[in-house]
């Protein structure tokens, strides 16, 4: 028979705890961006509070999960590009519709 050890805690698990890690993080950022576009899309459209009203709610909720679970410097990178590619969006759309009618 083959020898059998019933010795606990001597597995190396680096590799596994790096891979839990990365999906927590990449769970928590999903999660963040899907509540961040239900609310702006809800308050913008569904219940016609406007554009700036929207990305303000999404601009903050950004801000809370950042603060609470203490993401990297590359997730409020990724904010502010969303907030101001957004913004520009805010200010582009309603000129050129204005061009159209």
């Amino acid at each position: 028979m083959g020898s059998h050890s019933d010795a606990r805690g001597n597995m190396d698990i680096r590799d596994q705890k790096e891979t839990f890690g990365g999906f927590l993080s990449a769970t928590v950022w999903t999660s963040c961006f899907v509540i961040q576009s239900v609310a702006l899309l809800t308050l913008a459209f569904a219940i016609g509070l406007g554009w700036w009203a929207g990305l303000a709610a999404f601009a903050v909720i950004g801000i809370a999960i950042g603060f609470a679970f203490k993401l990297p410097g590359v997730f409020w990178a990724t904010q502010i590009v969303l907030w101001v590619l957004m913004g520009i969006g805010g200010m582009i759309v309603p000129a050129v519709s204005g061009l159209m009618g």
